[in-house]
């Protein structure tokens, strides 16, 4: 399964901030936000203060996707 912030990101984008603000905002080190940039999964809690500092949901932020199986 892979992991994609590609709605955090555009989250960002709406709200006028970019992911050096959220990083401060949110208190998360420049080394979680640089995983969740190469789409690597982070642990719960990251996207817990994530939401509490955008005001919304997990599944707003997080996406995870199924690996194709042959």
């Amino acid at each position: 399964m892979s992991v994609t912030y590609n709605n955090l990101w555009k989250m960002l984008i709406d709200k006028g901030m970019n992911k050096t603000q959220l990083r401060l905002k949110a208190g998360i080190s420049t080394a979680t936000l640089a995983k969740m940039s190469r789409g690597e999964p982070v642990n719960l809690s990251i996207i817990t203060k994530i939401c509490n500092t955008l005001g919304c949901h997990i599944g707003e932020v997080v996406d995870c996707i199924p690996d194709e199986r042959i």
